[in-house]
């Protein structure tokens, strides 16, 4: 649990903490600080995990008993993000893979990141209100640590918290405010989810630190809990339904989670016991309230309390490795 005091401004609410927020530090370019085993206490205490955890949760209360195709608020910071994962979409079509001898890992890939790794702080100064303009630089990181790594050619759970860090830092500069939760996590996570399935499916990218059938998903973690949040309370699709095609068929359009598992049945073949033996456990849970408040859990034991996962995690003035002030 995180106590929403310790979390500092993180989605603001008028125009004036926006105006004042980003005046109160100098921005930095975030470095990692998790080096070893041992230095994951200071990640736990950090200000950091408690406002990237405070955000998760707020936006798993934002998105609550929501559809998909339900009514919200687009705002113009949401469309300017919106353009920015286009352009990246765009990129991968001018990128085709390359005939190459091995499967995976598509070298092209890296073509397309070189992209990126040059524009993206133009990229995200187009979405900054000119009085956050100075946060680009810092900013710009987590866009690109959000996208999989050149060098390996892989995709995990590390690379999509990346993303939910760049949009808790446009938060706390105030570019994104509270009544842009829906809008989060419905167009612009979506959509970048989307891409990344985009990349994944291009170059063939290898799950990062994958667990294999003993993972949830090879590469994704938090469109799973965030749309078990959207099921709860359903009338009618309970924990159980999921694993059949016709539900599955029938609702993706409306609900995340589904999505995701109908993207899993596209790329993997055979028995889904099998391949995805954590989701058919979890298809066993009476209710998606205790799936939701699961899948939490799993996430912090599975994702945040992982050496392997969090020694990548950058830190700076928006996300910082102080300790939480009592």
């Amino acid at each position: 649990y995180i106590n929403p005091k310790q979390m500092r401004f993180s989605c603001s609410s008028t125009e004036d903490d926006a105006a004042n927020a980003p005046a109160t530090f100098s921005f930095v370019v975030p470095k990692k600080e998790i080096s070893m085993v041992p230095d994951m206490g200071k990640w736990r205490r950090s200000q950091a995990y408690a406002d990237y955890m405070g955000f998760i949760l707020t936006l798993n209360e934002g998105v609550k008993r929501k559809k998909l195709t339900c009514e919200y608020k687009v705002s113009e910071t949401v469309e300017k993000l919106l353009d920015l994962l286009g352009t990246l979409d765009r990129w991968i079509d001018e990128t085709p893979p390359v005939d190459q001898p091995s499967r995976f890992g598509n070298k092209a890939y890296r073509t397309w990141y070189s992209k990126l790794d040059q524009e993206a702080e133009a990229l995200v100064a187009t979405v900054l209100p000119e009085s956050s303009a100075p946060a680009a630089q810092e900013i710009a990181v987590y866009l690109k640590e959000a996208v999989g790594n050149a060098t390996r050619i892989d995709y995990g759970t590390g690379h999509e918290a990346a993303f939910a860090a760049f949009l808790c830092c446009l938060c706390k500069v105030g570019a994104l405010r509270v009544d842009d939760q829906m809008a989060m996590v419905f167009r612009v996570f979506n959509r970048y989810l989307e891409v990344m399935r985009k990349l994944q499916k291009t170059y063939r990218m290898e799950p990062a630190g994958s667990q294999g059938v003993w993972g949830l998903d090879d590469f994704q973690f938090l469109p799973f809990i965030w749309g078990s949040a959207q099921l709860v309370d359903h009338p009618t699709l309970e924990p159980r339904h999921f694993i059949e095609d016709k539900v599955v068929n029938e609702h993706y359009p409306d609900y995340m989670f589904l999505e995701c598992i109908k993207f899993i049945n596209e790329m993997k073949t055979g028995p889904f016991a099998e391949h995805s033996n954590q989701l058919w456990n979890i298809s066993a849970v009476p209710n998606w309230a205790k799936v939701n408040q699961g899948l939490i859990r799993m996430y912090k034991a599975e994702c945040l309390e992982k050496f392997p996962v969090i020694q990548h995690f950058k830190f700076g003035s928006l996300l910082s490795v102080q300790p939480v002030k009592p």
